[in-house]
């Protein structure tokens, strides 16, 4: 049980890390909208590199950062069960929702991600709006990385909840 233990915090250090690496984005991205806002309705321009820029933003954050959202407990849940069952019951709930939904749904993902990328990178695909950002390639790829990150916190997760159902830790605690 220490050696599982031992991968789901090494696990959650990655996605803590990953998390807080992307979150300075969010601020940057704040700053692009103001510009963007400002240069649109004060000055009447806009620049089609300054909106992909804030989806670029957006997907870079959401991709990664939802690891780190698992990491803590942040998804959305409908709590009206789960919130008042044993802990557990809430890790029976939880194993099953990683095992028959997170896993499988991220390994198809990241797998038919793969060639989407791979063919974005060979041919180094730019966008195709009149002054738009280049490499879109690079915000492609992390696609299969922000899954593979939220996969990576699935497992820790699985094994968090399997270490409650066997009464070696509560989840909460371990945390």
């Amino acid at each position: 049980m220490h050696l599982l233990t031992t991968i789901s915090e090494k696990i959650d250090a990655l996605n803590e890390y990953s998390g807080r690496l992307i979150s300075w984005l969010a601020g940057i991205m704040v700053l692009v909208f103001c510009f963007d806002v400002a240069m649109r309705y004060i000055f009447n321009v806009s620049f089609a590199s300054v909106f992909e820029l804030e989806w670029h933003f957006f997907a870079a954050i959401f991709l990664i950062g939802a690891g780190y959202t698992l990491k803590h407990d942040k998804h959305v849940r409908v709590d009206v069960f789960y919130g008042e069952m044993s802990a557990k019951k809430q890790a029976y709930v939880n194993l099953g929702g990683v095992l028959l939904f997170l896993l499988p749904i991220c390994v198809v993902i990241i797998k038919t991600s793969l060639l989407f990328v791979y063919n974005s990178w060979i041919i180094r695909e730019n966008s195709p709006d009149p002054g738009g950002l280049p490499a879109r390639y690079i915000i492609k790829a992390f696609i299969p990385i922000g899954f593979s990150l939220l996969l990576l916190q699935g497992i820790s997760l699985a094994l968090k909840s399997l270490a409650t159902i066997l009464n070696r830790v509560n989840i909460k605690e371990h945390e």
